[in-house]
């Protein structure tokens, strides 16, 4: 039985465009693909043959060949000599129909070249220095780019040459019935290039391993678990693939008076109980190094918050600051002497409800549940 004419088969005309061919072609694979037609024996055969003709059209040597001689340009040779091979079929038609859209190869040759893996360092920082800002000195052992081979992994700067097993495309195939069983190139291990002459530096991985000084920018206002990234900066790329970044991750050393919540800073101040009751003025750090002063109330109770506007943490990749709240803790006085406890003997003696509303307030409320308990 003769061949029908390829053009035929995909339903386009001669002059047709490799776009139109190919959205011929992606139609009727669709129509009549096996799966789509179990038992079909013809629509079987009618897949295998605009496969065949696809197969030819696509490429621009083969349809120049066929548009020449016809069918005859492919019988000497057969699949051999650039005719069809079937034992390819349903993974060419699955790279065509869906490559473009699931970054399939479709055909092409893989690159040697491979981006580097990226980096993660752990930076401890104060927060005085997360309120500053800091420039880091960081050493980071990491792959760089061999300087013998300038990355390509060839000794003399040669280039790798194509695999022969898998004609590089860094992939095999196996035919089992009907199904095609795709796996990584065993020789080249799926870079698509051998090298048959490696660089003795490296032998052949186009980088080497070493320690390298980086200087990094932290900004003011970064928080803790911040990360910080470094373009660039990472491992090296696979013969001279593009190297991978560098992620700094910070934490905030815990600070000896000040906690930090968000852009805000809380500070625990102690305050003796002679201050609290009659008043004053106290000072405390900020943490920008300098000291404010605190006017207390005479009368000031332990829990209370006075807010220092502006004078807390800068606000990331902004001109605002966070707020410092100082928050009071009474002292209550230790290793009295017997002077002292006399005095504050007299003082309790001399005292009334007025100078202590809230305890004598709470007892009050607490001798009159007693007395509903035992009514009762």
């Amino acid at each position: 039985m003769a061949k029908r004419d390829y053009y035929e088969v995909l339903g386009v005309e001669r002059k047709a465009s490799l776009d139109d061919i190919k959205r011929s072609f992606r139609k009727l694979a669709m129509k009549y693909h096996p799966d789509k037609n179990p038992g079909d024996t013809a629509a079987e055969h009618q897949f295998k043959e605009i496969n065949e003709a696809y197969d030819v059209l696509k490429d621009e040597e083969k349809r120049a060949a066929y548009d020449q001689l016809g069918h005859a340009a492919f019988e000497q040779g057969g699949a051999g000599r650039g005719g069809f091979d079937f034992s390819h079929g349903f993974a060419d038609v699955f790279d065509d129909l869906f490559g473009e859209f699931m970054g399939g190869g479709g055909g092409r040759r893989r690159s040697t070249q491979t981006r580097g893996a990226d980096l993660r360092y752990n930076l401890e920082i104060t927060l005085n220095e997360a309120y500053a800002g800091k420039k880091a000195q960081i050493r980071v052992p990491t792959s760089i780019a061999c300087e013998a081979c300038h990355g390509a992994g060839t000794a003399g700067g040669a280039k790798p040459t194509v695999c022969r097993t898998c004609a590089g495309m860094g992939k095999v195939r196996a035919q089992q019935g009907f199904f095609t069983i795709e796996r990584t190139c065993p020789t080249c291990h799926g870079h698509g290039h051998v090298i048959t002459d490696p660089c003795r530096v490296c032998s052949g991985a186009g980088r080497v391993h070493k320690e390298k000084t980086l200087s990094v920018n932290i900004p003011a206002g970064v928080e803790d678990g911040s990360r910080v990234r470094v373009a660039g900066e990472g491992e090296a790329g696979v013969r001279g693939g593009a190297p991978g970044d560098l992620y700094i991750f910070l934490a905030l050393a815990p600070h000896r008076i000040f906690q930090r919540e968000g852009a805000n800073i809380f500070c625990h101040v102690p305050l003796p109980m002679t201050t609290a009751a009659l008043g004053g003025t106290i000072e405390v750090p900020t943490i920008d190094g300098s000291r404010a002063k605190v006017a207390i109330p005479a009368g000031c109770q332990s829990g209370r918050q006075f807010r220092l506007r502006g004078k807390g943490m800068p606000v990331l990749r902004s001109q605002g600051h966070g707020d410092m709240y100082i928050q009071i803790a009474v002292e209550t006085p230790v290793n009295l002497t017997k002077h002292q406890r006399e005095l504050l003997e007299e003082f309790d003696r001399a005292g009334s409800g007025k100078t202590n509303p809230e305890s004598e307030g709470f007892f009050a409320k607490v001798k009159e549940l007693w007395q509903d308990l035992t009514e009762k």
